[in-house]
């Protein structure tokens, strides 16, 4: 009678017993590991869940809070298992009176509590000294608007006659108070504008900055910015030369320059700019001894010219012999 094998080469009769010795081996293990688990000597080391409590309408936290605590404990093999695994596990409140007051809490100081909270679990030990936080006092401050630079541009030749002007005058804001800290009592107001070539008074937006937005609330939604400018107009002048303190042996390379100031000038001064005498000050007491040169100064300077060049802004100097 031929016996017909299984496709791996074992007879039936001996993949039967095989199935029959690891059923054995499953129970006995199962078995072991029930009646090891029922035992009340064990000791390990978890990862036990803690929960912070607080007055959250006075205070918040600005870092992430510790989510539990590292502890040694010892007691039944099925406690411990579910301890370590996080199976049921209700976590153990830590209250906080005063939160802001410090930035850490001794671990020493939750021992008896977290003992009678894991019994039956028996506590040994804390495994870490202590539990850092971040926790601060929430207030409310009254900012100064400020205009953000890089929101906006002017137009060509263009300034501000004035700083901006704001209404309100004052932004409301309401946080964590080292958040607020980091504002130096001034809000920045994005304004979006470019190429600005006239007074203007636009309605923004007010918003916090993204990566501070689960931190901080805004009173005020909106804020009116007052921008006046002016234009620039561009000119130029020839030079009227006044030597002073030349001795009569030193002359200039050149001895009738042409010197011109090249500028803008505020449109609104355009006028008294017409009537106005300019002179190319050689002043022969600054002159540089090093190379034998001078410096052309003007006089006079008003405040309403900008960007002034002058073109020389050096003049050579000749000495002759006595």
């Amino acid at each position: 009678m031929e016996i017909k094998k299984s496709p791996t080469g074992i007879s039936p009769k001996k993949l039967s017993n095989l199935k029959v010795v690891v059923l054995c081996v499953a129970a006995a293990t199962t078995f072991w590991i029930l009646n090891a688990l029922n035992k009340d000597d064990y000791t390990t080391i978890v990862d036990f869940p803690v929960e912070f409590v607080f007055d959250q309408e006075e205070y918040m936290a600005v870092g992430k809070l510790p989510s539990s605590v590292e502890i040694e404990i010892s007691g039944n093999g099925w406690d411990l298992l579910r301890k370590y695994f996080k199976i049921n596990n209700t976590p153990y409140p830590i209250e906080l009176d005063n939160p802001s007051s410090k930035a850490f809490l001794l671990t020493s100081d939750l021992k008896r509590g977290l003992s009678e909270f894991l019994a039956p679990t028996q506590l040994i030990s804390m495994v870490n000294d202590s539990l850092e936080y971040e926790i601060d006092q929430i207030q409310t401050v009254q900012l100064t608007p400020t205009l953000d630079s890089l929101s906006y541009t002017l137009g060509k030749n263009y300034r501000l006659a004035d700083d901006p002007t704001f209404e309100p005058k004052r932004i409301t804001l309401s946080g964590p108070s080292s958040i607020l800290e980091i504002f130096e009592g001034t809000f920045p107001v994005q304004l979006n504008e470019s190429r600005i070539s006239g007074a203007m008074s636009k309605e923004v937006s007010l918003e916090v900055p993204r990566d501070l937005e689960d931190y901080l609330s805004i009173t005020e939604e909106t804020i009116v910015v007052n921008l006046d400018v002016i234009g620039f107009m561009e000119g130029n002048k020839r030079l009227k030369v006044k030597k002073i303190n030349f001795p009569r042996t030193v002359t200039l390379e050149e001895e009738d320059p042409t010197i011109m100031m090249y500028y803008l000038v505020d449109a609104r001064f355009t006028e008294e700019l017409k009537d106005m005498e300019f002179e190319a000050i050689l002043d022969y007491g600054k002159r540089n001894k090093q190379d034998s040169t001078i410096s052309v100064q003007i006089r006079p300077m008003p405040e309403y010219l900008d960007q002034v060049r002058i073109e020389p802004s050096l003049l050579n100097l000749i000495y002759e012999n006595d």
